[in-house]
């Protein structure tokens, strides 16, 4: 039985669940050896952590929270903002299709979720969203890049939905802005209902390490600070962050190669006659059919992907993850011996 986390795929190259396929920086590596028994032994001290991705991120550092991946700081937010003010017959928004944590935390706190389908061929229902908002509405998940679609959501859809729901906390996810799109952090100021995710676990390879941000002003963030774990982030966790943030050449390097990787996935696909979603992020969402023979097949070839079937909106999709340039070929290689295979 698999108590936490996803079941292990086995040897092979992981291309499931979107980590950075070229690993972290060696300057997180240097960072880590350098750490000290007195690190470890101590409870972590998190100001210069905080400052650091405060001046990164060009904002306060009382606008900024950090926490245990950003499955956490999802799940804090709608504590915070649901559970722990006792809203009564809460709901929140959902666009299709969703992350996970979304309905996994709307669940824990007892409200309701609040469905809302996507345009054709994934458009963004900005509209939709809008017309859902209720006085119910307590919480509004919004994520930009989507995953598993890779799609965008305007800037200015976004400030459509925040104006349309200032007594609701708009959770913008940009775990992916990295690879592709504009960021709406330059809009935070304008907005205090809203709260706007980032990750380390992408870009910047610490998946392992579990380093989520989230960002807002006081009237968003305070309830989420206020029912997070004081000593949430390990100290080994905040010194590879930090040493990931001093790689000023690492993120632009990496997503240089996402970009040219998704364009040799989208070639194939074409090639293939495989109906694909231009993407924004590091991954590529792929209609196959029949998804589990498909699925199982790639994994045969030691090249994991993701099975995104179950979710009624994606129905015969699977999602690759583009990343290094090796690895991408590799992944185009299993797919045309299992598409070959399929038609004979």
């Amino acid at each position: 039985m698999v108590l936490q986390g996803y079941p292990s795929p086995g040897s092979g190259l992981r291309l499931h669940l979107n980590e950075n396929t070229g690993g972290c920086s060696d300057r997180v590596l240097e960072a880590i050896r350098h750490i000290s028994p007195n690190d470890v032994s101590t409870y972590p001290q998190y100001r210069e952590a905080v400052d650091a991705t405060a001046r990164h991120f060009g904002v306060n550092p009382d606008w900024v929270l950090l926490t245990n991946g950003l499955d956490e700081g999802i799940l804090m937010a709608a504590v915070g903002h649901i559970a722990k003010a006792r809203v009564h017959n809460a709901e929140t928004i959902i666009p299709q299709p969703a992350f996970d944590p979304y309905p996994n935390s709307t669940i824990a706190v007892g409200a309701k979720a609040v469905w809302v389908p996507p345009g054709p061929d994934f458009a963004f229902p900005t509209q939709a969203v809008i017309d859902a908002v209720t006085p119910r509405t307590r919480m509004i998940f919004l994520n930009t890049p989507n995953n598993p679609t890779g799609q965008l959501i305007a800037t200015t859809d976004l400030a459509r939905i925040c104006e349309a729901a200032p007594h609701a906390v708009v959770l913008i996810d940009e775990a992916y802005i990295e690879f592709g799109g504009t960021t709406f952090l330059p809009q935070v100021a304008r907005y205090p209902n809203v709260l706007l995710g980032r990750t380390f676990s992408k870009a910047y390879g610490l998946a392992g390490l579990r380093v989520g941000v989230v960002i807002g002003q006081p009237w968003a963030l305070d309830p989420v600070r206020s029912v997070t774990l004081p000593f949430n982030i390990n100290g080994i966790a905040m010194t590879a962050m930090q040493a990931a943030l001093e790689d000023t050449e690492f993120l632009p390097r990496y997503a240089a190669q996402v970009k040219d990787s998704r364009e040799l996935l989208y070639s194939a696909c074409r090639r293939l006659g495989l109906p694909f979603w231009p993407s924004a992020a590091n991954y590529v969402m792929v209609r196959v059919g029949e998804t589990a023979p498909f699925v199982a097949a790639m994994a045969a070839r030691n090249i994991h992907v993701r099975d995104r079937s179950k979710d009624p909106t994606t129905p015969g999709c699977i999602r690759i993850t583009t990343g290094m340039l090796p690895h991408t070929f590799a992944a185009i290689e299993a797919l045309d011996t299992v598409m070959a295979a399929r038609q004979a």
